[in-house]
């Protein structure tokens, strides 16, 4: 591969859109192709950000030779298709979260990219954030001892009519895979894969979530109280609790520009990422973790680690079980 890593963007919506923003202020990066299920999406969005090849196909994406790396930014209910196809085709692949439906569909994918020796990652951009990379080296270094609870909260107050892609079972919605995947990977990166997971959900007519809490415990004896919703405005907070002290966020922990420790018989201290990128939304850091690992020959993120995405996932799962959620993807059982 060459210095310059070369990507093409699967999908034209609003996530998109940001990414590619942010990845053309990133070094050694190029964005050479996009692709959407229609020309005129595609040709508007190649327009708009000054990309020189727009298809309107996600096949002809994954047939460009000169495409290094996908980023798929479609809608979950999409992830297991469009990555597999560009796995298939020889193309790296970066995969907006949640990873996809169902822990099913992610080990198919991660064992496809493995067997062919090609990178994979969820887009879980919060794990690349420079704040939380030092919010998880202080507490390797015992900074508040052993974590006994994690709270976390992402909720909106949103207006989705029955008609909305987040009402749609077909579609993975709910708040489960589009907001809730955030605390239940917050409190993963930090706990790993929980013993035991508990429920209770306000379900939509259509059957999907519309407001979630969670419940998960660990042998170690620490818990985690984290809570989803697509009805409520959430205060978007997380909090770590250890044996020695506890840790704050304000809102946006998952994307965070800083964070507070508190300590007994110390001031509280505040930390932060050191300097900022004005203009961009935060995804530079995924996307020069993407970056770093392709040049590097790598297959995957020790950041993002596809078993952490399957551990997730298995978790996201559970989750749906105890409440009652399923989706046509899930099949019969």
């Amino acid at each position: 591969m060459s210095r310059t890593v070369r990507w093409g963007v699967l999908a034209t919506g609003g996530i998109a859109a940001t990414f590619t923003a942010d990845l053309q202020a990133v070094p050694g990066t190029e964005v050479v192709a996009v692709a959407s299920r229609t020309d005129t999406s595609a040709k508007a969005f190649a327009e708009r950000f000054g990309i020189p090849r727009a298809y309107g196909s996600w096949a002809e994406l994954a047939a460009d030779d000169e495409v290094d790396v996908v980023y798929v930014a479609t809608p979950h209910s999409a992830h297991m298709e469009a990555t597999a196809l560009c796995l298939k085709a020889g193309k790296h692949v970066l995969c907006e979260k949640a990873f996809t439906l169902n822990s099913r569909e992610a080990e198919e994918l991660v064992a496809l990219a493995r067997d062919r020796g090609l990178f994979l990652m969820e887009a879980m951009w919060t794990y690349c954030n420079p704040v939380i990379r030092r919010l998880t080296a202080l507490i390797a270094d015992g900074a508040i001892g052993d974590i006994r609870t994690v709270q976390a909260d992402f909720g909106l107050a949103g207006s989705f009519g029955p008609d909305h892609r987040l009402r749609d079972p077909a579609l993975g919605g709910g708040a489960l895979l589009d907001l809730g995947v955030y605390p239940v990977s917050f409190a993963q990166l930090l706990l790993g894969e929980p013993d035991r997971i508990q429920a209770d959900a306000l379900l939509s007519p259509e059957g999907v979530d519309l407001n979630t809490g969670m419940l998960l415990g660990w042998e170690s004896g620490a818990t985690a109280l984290l809570s989803c919703s697509l009805v409520a405005d959430t205060p978007q907070t997380a909090s770590i609790t250890g044996t020695r002290g506890r840790i704050e966020f304000p809102r946006g922990f998952f994307y965070p520009e800083r964070f507070v420790l508190h300590r007994p018989g110390h001031d509280p201290q505040e930390f932060t990422a050191g300097s900022s990128d004005e203009g961009l939304s935060g995804m530079q850091f995924e996307q020069a973790e993407v970056v770093r690992a392709l040049l590097a020959g790598e297959t995957e993120s020790p950041l993002v680690p596809l078993d952490g995405s399957l551990a997730v996932m298995r978790t996201l799962d559970a989750v749906r079980d105890r409440i009652g959620v399923r989706y046509p993807a899930d099949g019969i059982g």
